[in-house]
């Protein structure tokens, strides 16, 4: 057995639910079509996206002399679990952070790849998905799934709810690239489903416009127009990958991750009336780290605005006195939606000028 079959055995073993080896070096046509998302700004925020360019273009920045990568699908197609009882549970997460976060599950397994590798004389660095990595073009060239219309990756096996993992390697790649084949047909579920027409026609999402990007990377208020589009989503949006026939006919598969119950349908209460420093302390190892606890305030609020639902309504209310601005603008919203005209007074004469703006603009709904 060969290093790359030793390797490839032993991330199965890890409880990796497919691998596979693609050719290191990047294709100008991929190189080109990422350049021209970013120069139209469809990165929204993500500024790093831009400074990380030049390592994703070109891997050996990553791993001198790399030659082939080992490219890990890892399944958080979750059977949806139990609803705890309690609290105030409205709106929905992403299955992938119905886990703690993925990147610290994965990396021991990475990190037993690289000593793996290093045993057998082969130079190797893993990433999940945090380091400038093309990932998904990896997949492609891994035969582990396709790039579908929405810019996600589709593996007829596992679906679009795949995590992806790689161990970069200078172990040389043999034989001819042979990318998946595309099996989206005349499919354009996951288009018209978007809730924001977040979907280009180039199997590229606008993240100004994304569920996911608005609801964790975004910092400040969504832009209003796009509120009634976030629906109930609280952290993340899987819609394309629900709609996803592949998915459909996958089923749930996860083996290696665990869903909690607490992190599927979180107590919103949660959000509010506890300092950062407490918020990240009951959340750490969770993907609800990433938006920060004002940032889960802002998207609960959003979706009571949206759901109307009769249990946040003490929710709301404590939102209107939250000591971040970006929340009181989101309570002052929500409350417009939901004809409460009362609550709001406090906030016409708020200190910040957004949440009065948003305040008057409420009371006049």
């Amino acid at each position: 057995m060969d290093a790359r079959e030793t390797l490839a055995d032993l991330a199965q073993n890890l409880g990796a639910d497919a691998v596979g080896w693609a050719p290191a070096a990047v294709p100008a046509p991929a190189v080109e079509d990422y350049a021209r998302w970013l120069e139209a700004g469809r990165h929204a925020g993500m500024d790093y996206l831009v400074r990380q360019f030049p390592a994703r273009r070109d891997p050996s920045t990553r791993l001198e002399g790399v030659g082939s990568v080992l490219v890990l699908g890892v399944s958080h197609a979750f059977p949806e679990p139990p609803k705890p009882l309690g609290g105030i549970r409205v709106g929905r997460v992403a299955r992938y952070a119905w886990t703690s976060d993925y990147h610290d599950q994965l990396q021991p397994l990475l990190t037993r790849l690289e000593t793996e590798a290093a045993a057998l004389g082969v130079r190797a660095r893993g990433y999940v998905d945090h380091g400038p990595v093309m990932e998904r073009l990896y997949a492609a060239g891994g035969f582990l799934g396709w790039r579908g219309k929405s810019g996600m990756t589709v593996s007829t096996r596992l679906g679009a709810f795949v995590t992806l993992a790689v161990l970069l390697t200078d172990l040389p790649f043999e034989g001819e690239a042979a990318p998946h084949p595309d099996r989206c047909g005349r499919c354009f579920r996951c288009v018209a489903a978007c809730p924001t027409n977040a979907i280009g026609d180039d199997r590229a999402i606008d993240a100004r416009r994304c569920v996911s990007y608005l609801t964790i990377e975004h910092r400040g208020p969504v832009p209003h127009g796009l509120r009634p589009g976030m629906g109930e989503w609280l952290f993340g949006c899987d819609v394309c990958s629900e709609v996803c026939p592949w998915s459909t006919h996958a089923g749930p598969l996860a083996r290696l991750l665990r869903p909690d119950p607490e992190l599927a349908f979180p107590d919103l209460s949660r959000f509010f009336g506890v300092s950062e420093r407490a918020f990240e302390r009951d959340f750490a190892g969770t993907a609800f780290l990433r938006p920060r606890r004002k940032g889960m305030a802002r998207n609960a609020l959003t979706v009571l605005g949206n759901t109307r639902d009769p249990a946040g309504w003490p929710v709301l209310q404590a939102g209107t006195t939250d000591p971040a601005w970006e929340v009181r603008e989101a309570a002052a919203w929500a409350l417009g939606r939901w004809q409460e005209h009362e609550p709001l007074t406090p906030l016409l004469t708020d200190p910040h000028e957004t949440v009065r703006i948003t305040a008057h603009a409420a009371l006049m709904s």
